[in-house]
C-alpha cells in the first residue's frame, strides 16, 4: 500500500491509475494523514446461472386470483 500527498495525487493520477488498476491500493493524504483509500474496481460480472431456484419458490393456487373487495377498495383509497 502505498501513500501519497494530495499535490502528488494531483500531478500523477495517471501514474496512480496504472497502479491500481494491477491491484495495488493508494492511501491519498493530507498533511500526512489519509483521507481517501484509491482502488480498482472489478469488471468481471457475476456468472448468472438461470434456473438456480426452480422448485425452491412456491406459489399457492389462488396467486393470480383477485383481491377481496374490502382490500381492493382499501389499495385504491375507497
Amino acid at each position: 500500500m502505498r501513500i501519497v500527498n494530495v499535490s502528488e495525487a494531483k500531478t500523477d493520477l495517471s501514474t496512480l491509475l496504472e497502479e491500481v488498476s494491477k491491484g495495488n491500493v493508494v492511501l491519498i493524504a493530507k498533511s500526512g494523514l489519509p483521507i481517501a483509500k484509491l482502488t480498482g474496481i472489478s469488471s468481471s460480472r457475476p456468472i448468472r446461472k438461470p434456473g438456480f431456484l426452480k422448485g425452491e419458490i412456491k406459489f399457492t393456487s389462488d396467486f393470480d386470483s383477485s383481491l377481496p373487495h374490502d382490500l381492493l377498495d382499501a389499495f385504491e383509497g375507497k
